[in-house]
Parts: structure tokens; sequence; C-alpha cells
């Protein structure tokens, strides 16, 4: 037995041996070069396999980020030109001055001070929106406003942004509620509008007015619900102080029913006085002052 295993591996010996002679080595050069063209194709491949996987999750796990810098930009650009087109503040009237590096408020008239303050300003946050298609900027926008309208004890009609943010703090999901719609809860009772309430209505034909406040939301299996704009769970009182200095495109200068935010860079964009300087504010200031923030 091994006497023929021998035999046959001295033959395959003497064919490899010809072969060579042949010039069965130039053969052997090109498989070689052949195999090595394959593994840096592979590697290739896979790298370009790496970079395109890698490419696809930046591009949908961080679109946001490139959506934030694009916001910024055009705030940037936007304050700016705002700047450059701002007039001088009148001398022969009052107006506002607000600092949001030094969060503070002036009203003045010429070189008088009638009445300066601390204030609470934007924090500069920004907030995710649903889906992480873009993002909320929470800044106080620089530039020349005016005070178009004034308020006294104004409500607070929340935005879509405060559902978010107490969804999140509270780890829940959202359930947007539209007039006409009806949502349906655990125990076989139905939520929907009736008028301007939001109301739970059972089965057996009772029915009770839900009831919403800051930070006191409705929570309906497991998910923040997110009432109609017009109903009165979507107004809260309170949280805007007493008075209320309206700016435009939903900025304001107002009270606050939290204090100690008041010096710090803490709101979602509007001005929050102390209600007892708002207050003063409020029967000082016509409307039509303008309003310089820098």
């Amino acid at each position: 037995m091994r006497a023929s295993v021998l035999k046959e591996n001295l033959k395959l010996t003497d064919r490899v041996v010809r072969f060579l002679c042949l010039g069965g080595w130039k053969y052997i050069g090109v498989l070689v070069t052949l195999v090595a063209c394959s593994v840096i194709l592979f590697v290739h491949t896979t790298g370009v396999r790496y970079r395109r996987d890698v490419s696809r999750l930046i591009l949908e796990d961080r679109l946001y980020i490139l959506d934030n810098a694009r916001w910024n930009v055009a705030v940037s650009e936007q304050m700016l030109r705002e700047s450059e087109q701002s007039q001088e503040p009148p001398n022969n009237r009052p107006y506002l001055v607000i600092s949001i590096v030094d969060r503070r408020i002036w009203y003045k008239q010429g070189g008088t001070v009638l009445l300066t303050t601390k204030v609470a300003t934007g924090s500069g946050k920004t907030l995710v929106k649903e889906r992480g298609a873009s993002v909320w900027k929470f800044d106080t926008p620089r530039g020349r406003l005016t005070v178009v309208s004034k308020e006294e004890k104004p409500l607070w009609v929340p935005p879509e942004w405060y559902y978010v943010e107490q969804a999140r703090k509270r780890k829940l999901g959202l359930a947007h509620l539209d007039r006409g719609q009806s949502l349906s809860t655990a125990d076989g009772s139905i939520i929907k509008v009736a008028g301007i309430d939001v109301v739970q209505e059972y089965p057996n034909g009772r029915r009770r007015i839900l009831h919403a406040s800051d930070g006191h939301d409705i929570i309906l299996g497991g998910k923040v619900l997110v009432p109609p704009l017009g109903t009165n769970q979507r107004r809260f009182e309170g949280v805007l102080g007493t008075h209320r200095l309206n700016l435009g495109n939903g900025y304001a200068i107002h009270g606050t029913n939290r204090p100690e935010t008041v010096g710090r860079a803490v709101s979602h964009g509007c001005v929050r006085l102390l209600i007892e300087d708002i207050t003063k504010l409020y029967e000082m200031v016509p409307i039509g002052t303008p309003v310089y923030i820098y």
C-alpha cells in the first residue's frame, strides 16, 4: 500500500517538473496574479460597502445636525440684516432695549433710564421634531421689533414643541386629537372634542370634561394627548404671568409663573420678567414702542 502511494507521488512530481520545464511557470505566474487581483478587488469592494453603510447611517441618523446648521446660518443672516436695517433709537419718545448677554431690559428716553430690571431670555437650545426631520431653535431674536399689542391675564396656547418636550421627559409617546376624531381608551370610553372642551365619554353615556395645565397633561394609553387648537385644554392660565407685550411672530415680553428663571437663559425665545416688573412696564409702555434686542 505504501509503495503504491509512493509511486503515485513520484509520478505527480515528475509531471509537475515537466510542466515547469515546458514553460508552465508562466501560467503559474498568471494564476498568482489573478488571485492577487481577486483579493485586491474583494478588499476594495468591502471598503466601498463599509463607506456606503457608514454614509447611510450618518445621513439617516444625523440629518438633523445638517438641518440645524442650515437653520443657524439662516437665522444669523436674518439677524444681521435686521441689525443693519435697525434705525437709531428715537430721541423724542421712549423705547425698550434688551441685552441677551446681560439678560437685562431698559426702558429709556434719550439718555434717561425710566426703568431697568433683569429678564430671562432664550436658552439657545434645540429640540428635534418628530421623526427627526428638523428642529426647533429656542433663541430670542436680535434686531428691531415693535410692541404690536398688549394683554392682561394672557392665556398661553402651548405650541407643538411643548408636547414633544413633555413626552420625551416622561419617555412617553404622543397622541394627536383632531376635531371630529375620537380616541379609544382601555376602559371602553372615548376621548373626543365637544364644543370647546376635550371630554371623555363612557359607554353608559356619562361624560366628563378633561383638564390640562402646564406640566399636568392628559395621558392616554402611555401617550401625552395633544388637544386641538381652540379647546380649553390647549389654553393654560398663569404661565405668562399677569401681562404680556406682544412683539409679533410669536415673541413677547411677559411675566412668568417661574420667578426663579428670571436672570437666566432658559426661555423658548420670549423675554420673561418678574410679575411686579412686567406690571410696571405694562403700564408705562404704549403700543408702537420700538424694541431693540442685541
